[in-house]
């Protein structure tokens, strides 16, 4: 049996839209608040403070940047941001309108990579705010997550194409197509042996990539678990931890592990209103003269908590080539998240709908049309928390 000590810390209300979370070079917690516009700091122990953007701009994904600062996305704005850790910010317009920046990470090369989602380009920019954009060789693709891998290049996933890419620092663009189709890949992460980890919402399956192409995937316990995010332990044996942002979990997959699956129950979510969010003063920030792009991207509806699984191994299941790779797989849940399984199904289905049909007058895709468990799902589809193809 694992042993998981979980803390809670309310950083902001529950209409704020905590989302993307990394450690900073100060050492303090740095994440974004999609919804009300902000990027917020957390020290464990003391009070959040939380900078402020513009409320409509949509900050998704944050990461560290080569220079000491840390550098965001913002996703309904379509441009990049930077901020000190003395609260200064400084923001950056894309070229190519309606782009949707997502995906954000440093490159070997001391420049911050990102994915352009509606765009299907792969973009690159330096500390100084130079922007380069590199075209994928496929449309409709919608590039999300990406990662440094560590044979030098950019790793990102391909959401609509059910794909894994790798760029180099030339521009140099290689895909590597799944087994799953309709698997719908979001997060990815690189592993201590080279390999990357990515997750596939739509299939319920975490995968493993090699530099040369050799896929391997993990079926879930829970297939209907939408796992979201992933990263690398960096500091002890490569553990892969995963999100289930539709089964309230969190989840690990261990390399060369000496024991099967083990499930550990976490705290039931603290449900009750969040106190306000005490607001750092911002430092002087450069905004283009652009205002900000006419797309507007319709946000969807909470997740459901699909029912526990019963944990089982994760074997390889869909592999290009064999394995000798032994891994454990962990799922973490909660008492809530059973108890509500029935309530929250019926409710996120009609949330869906509505969602759907909010996308469809918004222009965001021609084709939108009511939900149903046995259709596939359109082709075109905005990111959570403006949401991944699920």
């Amino acid at each position: 049996m694992t042993h998981v000590t979980v803390e809670e810390h309310t950083v902001a209300d529950s209409a704020a839209g905590p989302y993307a979370l990394i450690t900073g070079p100060d050492g303090a917690l740095w994440f974004t608040l999609v919804h009300s516009g902000r990027i917020g700091r957390l020290v464990p122990g003391e009070e959040p403070m939380s900078h402020r953007l513009d409320p409509t701009c949509g900050p998704t994904v944050i990461t560290p940047g080569p220079d000491g600062a840390l550098w965001f996305t913002e996703y309904r704005a379509d441009r990049i941001g930077r901020i000190t850790t003395d609260g200064v910010i400084d923001e950056f317009s894309m070229p190519t309108p309606g782009c949707g920046p997502f995906g954000i990470a440093a490159g070997p090369d001391c420049a911050l990579w990102f994915t352009e989602t509606a765009a299907d380009r792969i973009g690159r920019i330096t500390v100084d705010g130079d922007v380069t954009e590199f075209p994928l060789p496929i449309t409709g693709a919608f590039p999300s997550a990406i990662t440094a891998g560590g044979d030098g290049g950019m790793w990102f996933t391909l959401n609509q194409a059910d794909a894994i890419g790798r760029i180099d620092m030339n521009g140099a663009v290689t895909l590597h197509s799944l087994p799953t189709k309709e698997a719908a890949p979001v997060g990815i992460a690189a592993g201590r042996d080279g390999a990357l980890w990515f997750v596939e919402i739509a299939a319920g399956q975490i995968g493993r990539i090699t530099p040369d192409g050799q896929i391997t995937e993990f079926p879930l316990p829970d297939r209907a678990a939408r796992p979201h995010a992933v990263t690398v332990d960096g500091d002890g044996d490569g553990t892969a931890w995963f999100t289930e942002w539709g089964g309230n979990r969190v989840g690990t997959i261990t390399p060369t592990a000496p024991s099967p699956s083990t499930t550990c129950p976490l705290p039931a979510p603290n449900r009750t209103a969040s106190p306000s969010v005490p607001t750092a003063p911002c430092g002087p920030r450069s905004r283009s003269a652009r205002s900000p792009a006419s797309l507007r991207r319709a946000a969807p509806p909470e997740q459901t908590r699909p029912p526990s699984p019963t944990v089982n191994s994760g074997r390889p299941h869909g592999s290009r080539r064999g394995s000798s790779m032994k891994y454990a797989l962990v799922i973490f849940e909660t008492d809530e998240s059973r108890r509500r399984i029935q309530a929250d199904r019926i409710a996120y289905r009609k949330k869906y709908e509505g969602w759907i049909g909010s996308l469809a007058a918004a222009g965001n895709w021609s084709a939108a049309k009511p939900w149903r468990p046995s259709t596939p799902l359109p082709r075109r589809y905005a990111l959570r928390p403006t949401g991944h193809r699920r």
